[in-house]
């Protein structure tokens, strides 16, 4: 079951179901959202990852791999990579 951190009128928190790391996801189904909205993004999910991580313990990544339509971003802890990568290879 996947954990929920936040829910609101402009977006939801909650782990990604491939990486298990909080991902904010924009409600309007559109890829570029105004400043004060992406700041409001930002701002709810950088809450949910100095909780998580500590702050300065990870990056926002907002390259949208996966739902190319849709504004998304991630909260990847800095050992992310080497965790994904080596769980894809096995």
């Amino acid at each position: 079951m996947t954990t929920w951190y936040h829910d609101d009128d402009v977006c939801w928190i909650a782990d990604c179901e491939i990486c298990e790391v909080p991902m904010v996801v924009w409600r309007v189904h559109a890829t570029e959202p105004p400043p004060d909205v992406l700041e409001h993004l930002t701002a709810a999910l950088r809450s949910v990852a100095d909780a998580r991580f500590g702050a300065g313990g990870y990056r926002i990544d907002d390259h949208m791999r996966n739902i190319p339509d849709h504004y998304h971003a991630h909260a990847r802890d800095h050992e992310f990579w080497t965790r994904f990568l080596g769980r894809r290879g096995r």
